[in-house]
């Protein structure tokens, strides 16, 4: 492969660590999801209607934040959220319009219905379609592919990836998951599903600070709230313990000022109903996490095709590589993958491939450069089977 560039990786996370996870009921996660459920969606009616999936990028959301007056045993919201969606996507198929409002519209009421227990979709959200037709230059990109044997790149840029996580970086996925109700376990009532945690370690002393939003129609009293915002903490406290923290440092919803009477009250279990607002691509990267210590793309992978677009296969790619030189080869304690594109030139070409490993036995990183290849060169090889596991929503991108 002569696109390979391997190099050693130094061992360890260094004595200082930041960790960052914001929840599904997150403004920015909000937009990340529609944002992709859009283009899954869109994605699955271009297929059946047309037998294929054809050119989109709908990974341009915002998301501006409503008003609400939120109280103890109730509250109601003043000015409902707008969310507006945007992007490029084939909109006419000869005398055929594609229903592109009905499908941005009602597939982000689905999702919020779905994952938003006290939100009403109806009532508290307004959800705004400005989708318009692609560029000619990247429609015959992503036409081209239709008769090519391999998709063809419609754009130039990068993906990355690592493995493993470190065990503070595995916490903060843990506690997210179980705080916002993604774990499988359910959501007490009177928790939102917006939930926000930024951990950061000095050595071994770990601190984490957690904002989780309580529902005030769920709670009668400041007491009944003080209740769940102990049971959250103590949630995250024994996740911890089980993660090797067991002194760590938590800390749930310091802006309260509980002899003022302010507190993390919502009506709707979000934020976004009273003034934060949200985008695309400002919240978690693939692995679920924000880690300004690892390498990370600003890409905004949700809403891209994912058949072409790089933004999203490289990085989902990048990270599959990694975690299979660390599974496949004893000698592997770490890597780090990135992915480099050209527009226009097959997916299954990159114009780089750098990785980087660190060894649990001293064993020098060249001596692996064969299986290294090896392991990339398969993975890159089927990085087309990834536009399936994206359409059934089998692959986060968040």
């Amino acid at each position: 492969m002569d696109a390979l560039v391997l190099s050693a990786l130094p061992a360890g996370t260094g004595p200082a660590e930041i960790v960052e996870r914001k929840g599904l009921g997150h403004p920015d996660t909000i937009c990340d999801a529609l944002a992709e459920a859009f283009s899954r969606n869109l994605s699955r009616h271009y297929r059946d209607r047309y037998g294929a999936i054809l050119h989109h990028n709908v990974d341009k959301a915002l998301l501006r934040g409503g008003s609400a007056k939120a109280r103890f045993g109730g509250g109601e919201v003043l000015e409902p959220i707008d969310i507006y969606l945007c992007g490029r996507a084939v909109t006419r198929i000869g005398n055929d319009d594609v229903p592109i409002e009905e499908i941005a519209v009602e597939g982000s009421r689905q999702w919020l219905a779905g994952n938003m227990h006290a939100l009403d979709p109806e009532r508290h959200v307004r959800i705004h379609n400005l989708v318009r037709p692609g560029s000619v230059d990247l429609v015959e990109v992503f036409e081209r592919q239709r008769q090519a044997k391999v998709p063809f790149s419609n754009d130039t840029s990068f993906g990355v990836g690592y493995a493993p996580l470190s065990p503070v970086e595995e916490l903060v996925r843990a506690a997210g998951a179980s705080l916002a109700g993604e774990a499988g376990g359910g959501l007490p009532p009177a928790r939102g599903e917006d939930v926000k945690i930024m951990a950061f370690r000095r050595d071994q002393r770990l601190e984490m600070t957690v904002a989780c939003a309580m529902i005030g129609p769920q709670l009668g009293d400041m007491d009944s709230y003080l209740a769940e915002k102990r049971a959250a903490e103590n949630n995250v406290r024994a996740l911890a313990a089980a993660h090797g923290f067991v002194e760590a440092r938590i800390a749930v919803n310091t802006a309260d000022d509980v002899a003022a009477g302010s507190v993390y009250l919502t009506v709707t279990g979000t934020s976004a109903e009273a003034g934060d607002d949200g985008q695309v691509g400002r919240g978690n990267r693939m692995n679920g996490l924000i880690t300004p210590h690892r390498p990370m793309s600003l890409e905004a992978a949700a809403g891209k095709n994912p058949v072409t677009h790089v933004g999203k296969l490289y990085n989902a790619l990048a990270g599959i590589i990694a975690e299979a030189l660390c599974a496949e080869l004893d000698q592997v304690a770490a890597a780090q993958c990135m992915l480099v594109s050209r527009i226009g030139h097959p997916i299954t070409d990159p114009a780089l491939v750098e990785i980087r490993i660190a060894t649990a036995d001293g064993t020098p990183v060249e001596d692996l450069r064969s299986r290294v290849e090896e392991i990339a060169s398969a993975r890159i090889a089927n990085v087309t089977e990834l536009a399936e596991d994206f359409l059934e929503g089998r692959r986060a991108v968040a």
